[in-house]
């Protein structure tokens, strides 16, 4: 089975995307939710994270303190470095077993900084970007997430700009237009990675 590394920029809509692709008939394998499992109540990350940061980083529940680890991680660069060789190693090993055991013709494996960090790169056959006006990420993400636009801009300056991400990119989706203008690019981009797949088999 081959693999799509999907990936853009936040509040590029790469999970709407993924969704999309979802329905017709690939699997995805997304590291955000990955992520999210790992660090949540009970995770395999979690007493690696305490042990590393201390207590005051998990919350009541048990889980990560998504805000407060974003804040330190946002401040200090090693402290970021810290937690991603917590995380990464953790987060791939899990997405390898779960390409492992996808069905269908491809599968769509969802990484946001997949360009960025460069470990998932030997796992792909090709690259999508999901793209939009950095104006809309801002608004899409503050929406969502409740943010200020200027946090959101901070995120985004951490991640790759826009054109370097489409430079490197072998597909693209541009999700700027309206929903009814997505299904056309995936249907095609389906059928391109469906027969790719075919051809790997």
């Amino acid at each position: 089975m081959i693999a799509i590394g999907l990936t853009g920029g936040i509040g590029s809509g790469k999970t709407t995307i993924a969704d999309r692709f979802a329905a017709l008939g690939a699997t995805v394998v997304d590291t955000d939710a990955i992520a999210r499992s790992l660090t949540g109540a009970g995770g395999g990350a979690v007493d690696a994270v305490r042990e590393a940061f201390g207590a005051g980083f998990i919350a009541a529940d048990g889980a990560l303190d998504r805000i407060a680890m974003r804040d330190l991680v946002f401040e200090d660069p090693r402290a970021r470095a810290k937690l991603e060789s917590i995380l990464h190693p953790a987060i791939r090993a899990a997405a390898d077993r779960a390409l492992a055991d996808a069905s269908g013709a491809y599968a769509v494996l969802v990484v946001p900084l997949l360009f960025e960090t460069g470990g998932y790169r030997d796992r792909v056959a090709r690259t999508l970007v999901v793209d939009c006006a950095e104006q809309l990420q801002v608004e899409r993400t503050a929406r969502r997430s409740g943010l200020a636009a200027e946090q959101v801009r901070a995120i985004m300056r951490a991640q790759w700009p826009r054109w370097r991400r489409l430079q490197m990119a072998d597909d693209t989706v541009w999700n700027g237009a309206g929903a009814d203008a997505l299904d056309p690019q995936c249907e095609r981009l389906h059928r391109l990675y469906a027969a790719l797949g075919a051809m790997a088999t």
